[in-house]
Protein backbone atom coordinates (compact mmCIF):
# COMPACT_ATOMS: atom_id res chain seq x y z
CA UNK A 1 0.00 0.00 0.00
CA UNK A 2 1.05 3.80 -0.76
CA UNK A 3 1.81 6.64 1.51
CA UNK A 4 -0.79 7.66 3.43
CA UNK A 5 -1.43 11.88 2.26
CA UNK A 6 -4.75 13.96 4.37
CA UNK A 7 -5.86 15.92 2.07
CA UNK A 8 -7.44 19.17 3.84
CA UNK A 9 -9.12 20.93 1.00
CA UNK A 10 -12.47 22.45 1.45
CA UNK A 11 -13.70 22.88 -1.94
CA UNK A 12 -15.05 19.18 -3.04
CA UNK A 13 -14.37 19.26 -6.62
CA UNK A 14 -10.51 19.92 -5.92
CA UNK A 15 -10.62 16.75 -3.54
CA UNK A 16 -11.97 14.98 -5.89
CA UNK A 17 -9.44 15.92 -8.55
CA UNK A 18 -6.41 15.27 -6.33
CA UNK A 19 -7.71 12.20 -4.60
CA UNK A 20 -8.37 10.46 -8.30
CA UNK A 21 -5.19 11.63 -9.16
CA UNK A 22 -2.86 10.57 -5.75
CA UNK A 23 -4.83 7.32 -5.99
CA UNK A 24 -4.15 6.52 -9.51
CA UNK A 25 -0.21 6.89 -8.35
CA UNK A 26 -1.01 4.50 -5.34
CA UNK A 27 -1.48 6.55 -2.62
CA UNK A 28 -4.28 6.03 0.10
CA UNK A 29 -5.90 9.62 0.52
CA UNK A 30 -7.54 10.66 3.49
CA UNK A 31 -9.94 13.96 2.89
CA UNK A 32 -10.87 16.81 5.48
CA UNK A 33 -12.84 19.74 4.54
CA UNK A 34 -12.26 21.90 6.75
CA UNK A 35 -9.12 23.27 9.00
CA UNK A 36 -10.83 21.12 12.16
CA UNK A 37 -12.19 18.19 10.43
CA UNK A 38 -8.16 18.15 8.80
CA UNK A 39 -6.48 18.44 12.47
CA UNK A 40 -8.76 15.27 13.46
CA UNK A 41 -7.66 13.42 10.68
CA UNK A 42 -4.51 13.82 11.44
CA UNK A 43 -4.51 12.98 14.38
CA UNK A 44 -6.85 9.41 14.07
CA UNK A 45 -4.76 8.51 11.16
CA UNK A 46 -0.83 9.82 11.67
CA UNK A 47 -0.58 10.61 7.15
CA UNK A 48 2.85 10.37 5.58
CA UNK A 49 2.59 13.56 4.66
CA UNK A 50 0.24 16.07 4.47
CA UNK A 51 -1.41 19.11 1.68
CA UNK A 52 -3.51 21.25 3.02
CA UNK A 53 -4.96 24.38 1.32
CA UNK A 54 -4.13 27.94 2.55
CA UNK A 55 -7.54 29.37 2.31
CA UNK A 56 -9.62 27.12 4.42
CA UNK A 57 -12.73 28.88 6.35
CA UNK A 58 -12.41 29.54 10.19
CA UNK A 59 -8.57 29.06 10.22
CA UNK A 60 -6.33 29.06 7.56
CA UNK A 61 -3.79 26.42 6.15
CA UNK A 62 -1.09 28.18 7.88
CA UNK A 63 -2.33 27.84 11.34
CA UNK A 64 -3.06 24.33 10.67
CA UNK A 65 0.44 24.29 9.70
CA UNK A 66 1.20 25.47 12.95
CA UNK A 67 -0.81 23.27 15.15
CA UNK A 68 0.37 20.69 13.56
CA UNK A 69 4.00 21.72 14.14
CA UNK A 70 3.50 22.07 17.96
CA UNK A 71 2.99 18.08 18.39
CA UNK A 72 5.44 15.81 18.08
CA UNK A 73 3.87 13.46 16.24
CA UNK A 74 4.07 15.91 13.49
CA UNK A 75 7.71 17.67 13.82
CA UNK A 76 8.83 15.38 10.50
CA UNK A 77 5.74 14.78 8.50
CA UNK A 78 6.30 16.27 5.28
CA UNK A 79 3.16 19.55 4.79
CA UNK A 80 2.73 20.79 1.55
CA UNK A 81 1.46 24.05 1.61
CA UNK A 82 -1.14 24.64 -1.81
CA UNK A 83 -2.95 28.29 -2.60
CA UNK A 84 -4.05 30.37 -5.35
CA UNK A 85 -2.16 32.58 -4.79
CA UNK A 86 1.85 32.71 -5.81
CA UNK A 87 5.02 34.93 -4.81
CA UNK A 88 7.85 35.17 -2.49
CA UNK A 89 5.82 36.65 0.10
CA UNK A 90 3.16 33.53 -0.14
CA UNK A 91 6.10 30.91 -0.03
CA UNK A 92 7.81 32.69 3.10
CA UNK A 93 4.95 32.92 4.91
CA UNK A 94 4.07 28.94 4.19
CA UNK A 95 7.70 28.33 5.44
CA UNK A 96 7.61 29.93 8.80
CA UNK A 97 4.14 28.30 9.57
CA UNK A 98 6.16 25.46 9.40
CA UNK A 99 5.40 23.83 5.66
CA UNK A 100 8.04 21.67 3.91
CA UNK A 101 6.96 22.92 0.47
CA UNK A 102 4.47 25.04 -1.80
CA UNK A 103 2.80 24.47 -4.47
CA UNK A 104 0.11 26.87 -7.05
CA UNK A 105 -2.87 26.08 -7.63
CA UNK A 106 -4.16 25.07 -10.52
CA UNK A 107 -2.13 22.23 -9.46
CA UNK A 108 0.08 20.82 -11.89
CA UNK A 109 -0.05 17.45 -11.41
CA UNK A 110 3.13 16.46 -12.53
CA UNK A 111 5.02 18.91 -10.55
CA UNK A 112 2.72 17.35 -7.33
CA UNK A 113 4.41 13.99 -8.05
CA UNK A 114 7.74 14.95 -8.28
CA UNK A 115 7.24 16.34 -4.64
CA UNK A 116 5.74 13.46 -3.47
CA UNK A 117 8.00 10.97 -4.63
CA UNK A 118 10.87 13.54 -3.29
CA UNK A 119 9.49 14.13 -0.12
CA UNK A 120 8.33 10.64 0.58
CA UNK A 121 11.66 8.72 -0.67
CA UNK A 122 12.96 9.66 2.55
CA UNK A 123 12.29 6.63 4.49
CA UNK A 124 8.29 6.88 4.13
Amino acid sequence: MGAKILYVEDNPDNRLLVRRILMVEGYTVIEAANAFQGLEAAQREIPDLILVDMNLPEMDGLSVTRELRRESDFSGTPIIIVSAHDGSEIRASAREAGGTAYISKPIEFDELKRLLDSLLSDGN
